[in-house]
């Protein structure tokens, strides 16, 4: 029971997929023995039993989800429910709240508590939480239930702004600030409500997403399917669309979209027989933290990496996550042989978000102490900044050479994909190659002196170099890896009318400052690392690297009659070429738009047009767009503009 306790309450002892999968077993040991069934059995009760603010009790139970995760489950759900269409949308991760309405105006909000029983949270809920409307046109009496989450953005911006007390994450957040004794002590951890269910004595709205649009509340996107194989469709969009959401969420949730049809299909002990939840792979758990080393990076940083004790997470196996920095450690107090909580969502890199208990300590645990020294060339190291990160500063330091000559050779810089980083290694440990500029001297022959290195794979690795002596000014100064210096620094230089990267070498300060977005500081990097960096230039010319500006990194060509000229616009969600039905690049999607005439920007603004939508969209663009007057148009009508415009 406390484990339940604590994980309805915010402040979970396991992570939520650990938390289910001992849930689940339970489960499995009950129907094996109903004989030895507790009383009261949990299993059969919804949420957490504790009320910490005034208890109020719910019109109807506020019931769980019947869990699913395979598409037989979801076509036996279709089975139940001939006909009837259903609606699937994102399960979101945060804490449920029923708000209730009387004559137009929000009398209370509560938590769901133990499914019969909630938390009064008005006074929490109008102060902190977005989205929810204070008064509504309907006079009836108006029961909007839904999921109060903290965006991820928000999150964000929490724990940069608090890094000596980081929250761990968004659900738990959420949790924790709906269960404040004071709004004005978490009054930065602002919430945002999404509707899910819709109770109401006006039976004026039978379709669910028509009734929540109708109150003035948002719902998280709902997709309408007519059979089973379209919910899968819908089902999988989301999960692969998850990551580029403002908000956590860990399954989606079928739902008949008919509200009396929902409301005829009565409920079981624990959950409402006209929903089903499709749980997604875990993106969090729990492990142990056996070492940690410190490694050098390509700029010198020198950054603290857990060593893991194996688990699956986020659809693979992770044995090293991140820890940031020495005041992350800090501030989240971990220490070597801690159980911690290890993130990874999509293709971000596993991160240790904190330790679920310290109380569980048992006080073997060892303090994470920081080098004085680099850990590759013992040279002394310093720290720069807030967050105290340490480097390492003697540029023939070993680990930074192998480091920049693996950065040179990514997918982003040279592309030399044939060689991979244990190869590089290989060769720079026998003293092939110190610098970029080494890569153009390799030969086939030189290759084939090394084991495991037949003629077919030295072949591919030549090709590979010559291939990449294309890289252009962009994509060369990014494999410089300068410090400061990023990738969107690049593009801009390549489209201010730099011709080539010794031009941007000799540019100064002055004149690269006058470059949109290049503070003081970036420039005078620039001019640091690249004055230091001409011999190196020299000897990429000399060996056939072009250095100049790529035709694909300047301002594109305007199409005639471009569609999109004078349009400010904004590109959210997934994208796909409706001709192919592939995936398709942001970057990419927002040069074809520039082609055609638009200025694209990266958030909405009252300067915005248009704010084009692909799948998975988030609440926050569209909430914002629709404040401002901003036009919403979805990604299909755009594509229908270039190529009838054939600038596809």
């Amino acid at each position: 029971m406390a484990l339940r306790e604590a994980y309805y309450q915010g402040s979970p002892l396991v992570a939520d997929a650990e938390y289910d999968t001992v849930e689940d077993e339970l489960r499995g040991l009950i129907a094996a023995n109903p004989e030895l069934a507790p009383d009261p059995n949990p299993l059969e009760q919804v949420g957490a039993p504790a009320v910490l603010h005034a208890p109020i009790r719910h019109s109807r139970p506020m019931l769980s989800l019947e869990k699913s995760t395979t598409p037989e489950q979801v076509a036996a759900f279709f089975d139940r429910f001939p006909g009837q269409p259903v609606v699937v949308m994102p399960k979101l991760d945060g804490l449920s709240l029923a708000l209730v309405f009387e004559d137009g105006t929000l009398a209370r909000a509560i938590t769901r508590g133990d499914g019969t029983t909630g938390d009064d949270v008005t006074m929490l809920v109008r102060a902190l939480v977005d989205g929810v409307p204070e008064r509504i046109e309907s006079r009836a009496r108006v029961e909007v239930r839904g999921e109060a989450v903290m965006l991820r953005s928000t999150f964000l911006a929490y724990n940069t702004a608090h890094p000596d007390k980081p929250l761990i994450n968004p659900r738990n957040a959420a949790a924790g600030t709906l269960r404040a004794k004071d709004p004005a002590t978490v009054a930065e951890r602002r919430l945002q409500f999404f509707g899910f269910d819709l109770d109401t004595d006006d039976d004026t709205a039978v379709d669910l997403g028509e009734g929540l649009r109708a109150l003035g509340v948002a719902g998280a996107q709902m997709r309408l399917c007519a059979d089973a194989e379209q919910a899968q469709a819908a089902i999988t969009a989301i999960e692969r669309d998850r990551n580029e959401l403002d908000y956590d969420l860990d399954g989606a949730v079928l739902r008949l979209a008919d509200r009396d049809a929902y409301a005829a299909a009565g409920t079981r002990s624990n959950s409402p027989r006209g929903a089903l939840a499709f749980k997604f792979a875990a993106e969090e758990k729990t492990t142990l933290l056996r070492e940690v080393i410190w490694d050098v990076g390509k700029t010198g940083k020198i950054v603290p990496v857990a060593w893991l004790e194996p688990v699956f997470v986020g659809g693979t196996t992770v044995t090293k996550a991140t820890l940031a920095n020495q005041e992350v450690i800090r501030a989240r107090d971990i220490k070597v042989g801690d159980t911690v909580l290890v993130r990874r969502a999509g293709d971000v890199i596993p991160f240790v978000a904190g330790v679920l208990d310290a109380s569980q300590r048992t006080g073997e645990e060892i303090e994470i102490v920081p080098p004085t020294a680099c850990p590759s060339c013992a040279q002394p190291v310093t720290e720069q900044g807030n967050s105290r990160e340490l480097f390492c500063t003697n540029v023939s330091c070993p680990a930074q050479t192998v480091r920049r000559l693996i950065h040179w050779a990514s997918r982003a810089a040279a592309d030399i994909d044939a060689i991979g980083g244990v190869w590089i290694e290989r060769l720079a440990e026998a003293g092939i190659l110190e610098h970029p500029s080494d890569f153009y001297t390799l030969t086939k022959e030189r290759l084939l002196e090394f084991d495991r290195v037949g003629e077919v794979s030295a072949a591919r690795m030549i090709d590979s170099i010559d291939a990449s002596r294309r890289v252009g000014l962009r994509r060369a100064l990014i494999g410089l890896a300068i410090p400061m210096a990023s990738d969107g620094t690049a593009a801009r230089l390549a489209r201010a009318g730099f011709g080539s990267l010794e031009e941007v070498a000799d540019a100064g300060e002055e004149r690269l400052v006058a470059v949109e977005d290049i503070g003081p500081k970036v420039a005078a990097s620039l001019v640091t690392h690249l004055t230091r960096l001409r011999p190196e230039l020299e000897r990429l010319r000399e060996r056939g690297v072009s250095l100049d500006v790529r035709d694909e990194d300047l301002p594109p060509v305007v199409a005639a009659g471009a569609p999109l000229a004078g349009k400010t616009v904004v590109i959210t969600g997934a994208l796909s070429d409706p001709r192919s039905g592939e995936k398709v690049a942001r970057p990419t999607f927002q040069r074809l738009c520039e082609k055609a005439g638009a200025t694209a920007a990266s958030s909405v603004s009252a300067n915005t047009d248009m704010l084009i939508t692909g799948a998975g969209v988030g609440e926050s663009k569209l909430t914002k767009a629709e404040k401002l007057g901003v036009e919403v148009v979805d990604q299909g009508e755009i594509w229908n503009l270039l190529i009838a415009a054939k600038v596809v």
